[in-house]
């Protein structure tokens, strides 16, 4: 089988190079499984605080506490429209103050992970996540919610710029995408969880449950941190900051499971000399050589919230009390959409190393397309400003959520994550990864701010507006995207030379080889 200029040789990785095989010895070991593993838990707490906050928020008792108006309006009976009844500044404030500390630390991120390595940017953001799940579960007003949420996007901010790049760094070439989207998968899962804690903690006597919530997101958190101090630096990283090439050597024996690994070696300290002379990597980022790279780093965190999925995985809830379901029925629907998502996630897993990234980015594109705007079509024309969904329409609506998420799950949610993480060389890696977190947290802020509003103001439309979206991105894929799988992160430049669009801004095929010029 051949692929962009690699072909698979008994499980091994063969990457073609002027003509003359250059092969890549390894298998997945324990060693590597348990490391990422250990990293991945990382995404289980960014998926934790963003799935907690729309359930909270929908919670009787947290809204008298600290939002008594929107209590109001939601128990008021007629005189406020079903899609106006959350919308509130202050609340969605409270959700959104996570992506804008998110988006601060994810710039600061890059220069700390390429100065002290992902393990460091690791640790800082896991004790960022001790101290705002602390904080948060003992809030007695809205500004210590908001500190808490604040400190927690701190914490995302450093574990989503360096967690993909430490699971692609150090994942067999041939298995990078299952253990990347390991991340997601994680993600996916702490959702799911807080989806369930949410349903459980309503149910405590005296509505104090919503404590619990924010406060056991030092779980996850505990985990990265502690399990941070063990975490081994990746191979690049160790070669990147050290002169002992035979130290690098050695962790890269022990990650890849054999004792042949010259080869990789040899590609990792060529690519390191490279990062060396690259004193600023924003700025280097700019040049034409790196166009397909910072355009990729750009529009496929935009596209991936433009998708409309944060409607679900902020506000499913909410989302689910305006189409009339009751606060128990909502958190748990809620949980149906996250068991979902999982389970998705975890099929993308397993074969986006086989089928490939372009044709789950298809697949998933036209399963979203399809069920916005059957959504959008039910509740314009069952639901409207006072009424309530009936059963039979409610329950199809949840089925389509499902369905939904789950095309999410096949597409834009793992591969939204693995493609930037692997795309970029390392002498830019870590700036590229810190220009998509930033983008992400970004449009997650505006998503945040604005979507209540928006749902007040489109009504259903809300739903044909993001469905124009995926039907843009799946084009942006169709034509710009080439696909990446089985590609060793070393030679990954080459797969740019060869599209139709990007060539003419990098090198041409026969150079790669030789000396790197940039392209006129």
């Amino acid at each position: 089988m051949q692929e962009n200029g690699t072909e698979m040789a008994d499980g091994k990785a063969v990457t073609s190079e002027g003509g003359q095989g250059r092969l890549y010895n390894g298998k997945i070991t324990w060693f590597v499984v348990l490391s990422c593993a250990v990293a991945a838990t990382g995404g289980l707490i960014f998926g934790y605080d963003n799935g907690i906050s729309g359930g909270v928020a929908s919670m009787d008792h947290f809204l008298k506490k600290f939002f008594p108006h929107v209590y109001k309006k939601m128990k008021e009976d007629g005189t406020t429209s079903n899609y106006c009844k959350f919308n509130s500044q202050l609340l969605t404030s409270f959700t959104s103050s996570l992506h804008i500390a998110g988006l601060v630390a994810s710039l600061c991120a890059s220069p700390v992970t390429r100065a002290f390595g992902r393990k460091s940017s690791i640790l800082l953001g896991g004790a960022a996540f001790l101290a705002g799940s602390a904080i948060g579960g003992a809030a007695y007003n809205v500004i210590m919610l908001i500190i808490a949420r604040v400190l927690l996007g701190v914490g995302i901010g450093f574990a989503n710029q360096s967690i993909p790049m430490y699971l692609s760094e150090m994942a067999p070439p041939k298995n990078r995408g299952a253990f990347g989207i390991g991340f997601d998968l994680c993600i996916a899962i702490g959702v799911l969880l807080a989806n369930l804690v949410n349903y459980g903690d309503q149910k405590i006597k005296g509505g104090w449950g919503w404590r619990i919530s924010l406060a056991m997101a030092a779980v996850p958190a505990s985990v990265l941190t502690l399990g941070a101090l063990f975490l081994p630096e990746t191979p690049n990283s160790l070669i990147e900051h050290s002169k002992n090439l035979e130290k690098a050597k050695r962790v890269l024996q022990q990650v890849r499971g054999v004792d042949d690994v010259q080869v990789e070696l040899d590609d990792l300290v060529r690519a390191s000399n490279v990062s060396k002379r690259i004193k600023h990597p924003f700025k280097d980022l700019m040049k034409r050589k790196y166009r397909p790279q910072l355009v990729m780093s750009t529009a496929i965190p935009f596209f991936q919230q433009i998708t409309g999925i944060n409607v679900i995985t902020f506000y499913a809830p909410v989302l689910f009390r305006t189409i009339g379901l009751g606060e128990s029925a909502s958190l748990m629907s809620a949980a149906v959409t996250g068991v979902v998502a999982s389970s998705a996630i975890l099929f993308t897993l397993l074969v986006a190393d086989k089928i490939g990234r372009r044709v789950l980015f298809m697949i998933g594109g036209a399963v979203m397309l399809v069920c916005q705007f059957l959504i959008g079509g039910i509740m314009t024309i069952k639901l409207g400003d006072h009424g309530q969904l009936s059963n039979p329409y409610g329950i199809l609506v949840l089925v389509l959520v499902c369905i939904y998420v789950a095309g999410f799950c096949l597409s834009w949610g793992p591969l939204g994550w693995l493609v930037p993480s692997e795309i970029s060389p390392l002498e830019i890696r870590s700036a590229a990864l810190s220009i998509r977190v930033a983008v992400d947290f970004v449009f997650l802020f505006l998503v945040a701010q604005t979507f209540l509003a928006m749902l007040c103001h489109f009504r259903a439309g809300i739903f044909f507006f993001f469905g124009g979206w995926v039907a843009l991105m799946t084009a942006f894929v169709y034509l710009l995207l080439p696909e990446t799988k089985n590609v060793p992160l070393e030679r990954m430049d080459s797969i740019w030379g060869k599209h139709w669009f990007w060539k003419r801004f990098v090198l041409d095929d026969e150079d790669y080889s030789g000396n790197k010029e940039e392209a006129a």
